[in-house]
Parts: structure tokens; sequence; C-alpha cells
């Protein structure tokens, strides 16, 4: 059986599906493993070191030649997966529900798309799953950007010449990446606050020594979707939301947004009028202005000042951590490939909980549920 490992070709992606630790693993279940030439320079993996861990080197068009799996971070363009096949696994992010038209184009072709940002939310699952190993290092990320965006420090620093305050930080959407941006704020000596639709992140806020800022007995402070994520708020929470946040993020020097909800755009978190209530130099990143963003007027990969305020966000954040995150999502492809693996066939086969959660396409049909009538 053979993987194949393609070159991202999308623009901004820095990353690469497999390393050479995975190839190694790949290649000690009995696989053959080929990798496109140059497909880990940006991740600081060269070929040398693909070679040294086992995999066949070569041009795009022979590294998929036969191919039985292609593991890729973005869904390769169709062009290059002539030669693959019949029915191959293609296993990476499709985002289905904004790319319908490319699922289309895959089940067309009679490939079977695997999309690994639908990986069920689930114990067994937590190995397998990209959108917590990226959201991680995507936080991290956030609070570095806007620390090297502030024109402050952020620690408290006694010194013979004064005080130097520590930075507020408040972020607002406390999952994986609200998480990690707490923690390394609090690690940089930030003073730290965060908010959250659902309740159950109080804890969790208050266990990394942050304060939680809730609204308090309104309907819709639950807001718990199913796989832990939320879901859209209720009118009269969004209405005291709003006020709270208003009161609050204007004492803010730094402020970062993480809310998303699967299949829709951000929701709208920060508005213009709440932006001119902060101080001039205070810094917004938007973790998510590649989905619609939740800061008004907020642009990808552009640096936006609005009222003496600085916002900022990436297309593609995880990609600015291009080492890591590749190590990260190699090892997301191998556990989940490796966990059905079934040595007697000598192929992965998928159970149905897991295998019905991602696959999309299958004999020439869109097959997945949560795409049925999109």
């Amino acid at each position: 059986m053979k993987i194949a490992i393609l070159k991202e070709r999308a623009s901004g992606e820095t990353r690469v599906a497999a390393t050479p630790e995975t190839v190694k693993k790949f290649a000690a279940l009995g696989l053959d493993v080929a990798v496109e030439k140059g497909a880990g320079e940006t991740a600081s993996a060269p070929d040398t070191a693909y070679a040294e861990a086992g995999a066949t080197l070569g041009t795009a068009a022979a590294t998929v030649k036969d191919a039985d799996i292609i593991l890729g971070i973005q869904a390769p363009d169709l062009k290059l997966l002539k030669g693959a096949k019949a029915g191959a696994w293609v296993a990476a992010l499709f985002d289905p529900f904004t790319s319908r038209d490319v699922v289309d184009a895959y089940a067309a072709a009679g490939f079977e798309a695997l999309s690994m940002e639908f990986m069920p939310r689930i114990t067994r699952a937590q190995s397998m799953d990209v959108l917590s190993s990226q959201s991680n290092l995507a936080g991290y990320k956030a609070v570095l950007a806007a620390a090297d965006a502030y024109g402050r420090a952020f620690p408290m620093m006694m010194t013979a010449a004064g005080t130097v305050q520590a930075a507020r930080v408040f972020i607002m959407g406390v999952g994986v990446a609200g998480l990690q941006a707490i923690a390394t704020a609090r690690r940089l000596g930030a003073q730290v606050s965060a908010t959250d639709v659902r309740s159950a992140t109080k804890e969790q806020i208050q266990s990394l020594g942050a304060k939680p800022i809730f609204v308090e007995n309104v309907a819709g402070i639950e807001g718990e979707g199913s796989g832990g994520y939320a879901t859209e708020m209720s009118p009269e929470y969004q209405k005291a939301q709003a006020e709270l946040v208003s009161s609050h993020i204007a004492k803010q020097d730094i402020v970062i947004t993480t809310a998303l909800i699967p299949g829709r755009a951000a929701p709208r978190l920060i508005t213009d009028a709440q932006i001119a209530t902060m101080k001039p130099g205070s810094v917004i990143f938007d973790l998510a202005v590649a989905q619609g963003g939740n800061v008004e007027g907020s642009k990808a990969d552009e640096v936006v000042v609005k009222h003496g305020v600085t916002i900022i966000g990436y297309a593609n954040t995880p990609a600015h951590l291009p080492a890591d995150a590749s190590a990260l999502f190699a090892r997301n492809h191998y556990n989940f490939l490796s966990a059905f693996w079934d040595k007697e066939q000598g192929k992965p086969v998928l159970d149905e909980e897991i295998g019905n959660a991602i696959r999309l396409t299958q004999g020439g049909k869109v097959v997945n549920e949560r795409l049925q009538g999109a």
C-alpha cells in the first residue's frame, strides 16, 4: 500500500502533512511512502531527512502514481491527483461547508474524501484531532503576535526609574485556542481575564489563573453545542454580553478573540464603537479573521489601525509556526491511520463512528450526513 505526500500549494501554507518522524512510523507498518521533492522545506524538513526515514522522493506525478492514500494539509487540487488509484483516500482539510464545490468535484472524480476537521471530539479520537492540535498553537502564536505589536511590556517591572504596570489581556472564547492564549499571556506576566458563552469554562479559566468575565442570570449562558463547540447565543444573552464586554474591553490593553461556530461565519464580538473605547496603543488579535472575523474591520494578514487601536489577524495562524504545526498535524494523520490498521488486510479499515463522521464522499457520491441538503 502506498501513501503519497504532496507539497502544499495553497497561498501562505507552510505546513506539510507528514514529517520524517511519521514517515518512519508508516514504513514500520509496511507502507510505501512517497514524498514530493521540497514538500517539507518550509517546515524545516529537508528532502534528505525524508530519504533517511525511508521515503521515496520524486515529482508530484510520480508521488501520486498508484497511491492508495494521499495525506494533505489543505485538500489537493484534483489535477495533482491524476494517476492515483481509483477510490483512493484523500485525508486533509476540506472546509466542506464553504467549499462544497470541491467536495462535489472529489465525489465526481471517484475519490474517498476524508475531512480531518470533521473528526469527532470524543476521547478515543483526541490524538487524531487536527483542529485541536492546530488551535493550540494558534492561541499561543496570537499572544506572541499581539505582544510584538504592543508598544509596551507584558509583565510588571519594578525598576529604579519607576514601575511598569502589567498589561491587561482579555481572551474572548475559551476553547483550545483561548485556553492556550490564557496560559501564554499568564506566562508572559500579564493580568488576564477571559469570557465564553459556555458556563462550564469558568472553572477552566480560573484554573489557569485568569479572571472569568461572565454574564449572569440571562438565558443562553450555557451555549454548549455538540462535541464541545459553542452554539449561537440567545438575543437576550447577546445584549447582556455586549454591555458587559463594552465596559470591560475599555480597560484592556490586549484583546484576543477566538470564537468560531462550525459551518457558519464567525460571530461578531467587537464593534467599531467598542474599539473606540479602548486606549490608544491597544492591540486586538482576531483569530477568526479568516472566517469573517470576530472584530469589525479586521482583515486577514493586514494591520488595521482604528481609533488608535491596532487590529491584526492571520488567514492561517498555525502556518506561522510551520515546524511544530506540521509535526502535530502529521502525528494526527499517523494516529488516525494506525488506529484503524488491519494487519490481515494490510490497510486501514474505518469503523462507523469515526468513518461516517469524516467521510465526505464515497462511490461517486457525497455521503456525509452533515452535507445532505446543504
